[in-house]
């Protein structure tokens, strides 16, 4: 059966996450019977084998003006979906997942779900937790 993850929305960042489509009711991260991940967030939607994950862990305190949204790290090829500046999944890919932000692909993605440790523990990923800030 898929299972399906929401995202932990800070209701006072709407009107930041409104122009991107987001729906609190629909979009998310599915964990597919047919061994897929899919990522949704609003207009934006990647996909890829369960297979393809190679980690997964938390991690929590974002900068709160770069938390929010789809956005492309400054830093690496990373992709986060951000609904919140607390606590998010950085999930690790073996083979580059591509998006239309980036058509050679991201190596990771972040999500920031509400359930943290369900969904690290169904991608049978790392039970450790990032304790430093770390930037979607």
């Amino acid at each position: 059966m898929s299972k399906r993850f929401a995202y932990a929305i800070d209701k006072r960042y709407l009107p930041l996450l409104v122009p991107f489509g987001l729906r609190g009711s629909k979009d998310g991260v599915t964990l597919t019977d047919d061994g897929l991940l899919v990522a949704t967030f609003g207009f934006f939607k990647i996909k890829t084998p369960l297979a393809n994950v190679t980690e997964a862990h938390i991690t929590r305190n974002y900068r709160w003006w770069t938390a929010f949204g789809v956005r492309g790290s400054m830093v690496d090829d990373g992709l986060s979906f951000g609904t919140n500046h607390n606590a998010g999944v950085c999930i690790h890919f073996a083979e580059k997942v591509p998006s239309p932000l980036r058509r050679s692909g991201h190596s990771a993605l972040t999500v920031t779900v509400a359930d943290l440790e369900g969904l690290t523990s169904a991608l049978g990923a790392g039970r450790g937790e990032a304790s430093g800030a770390s930037s979607p």
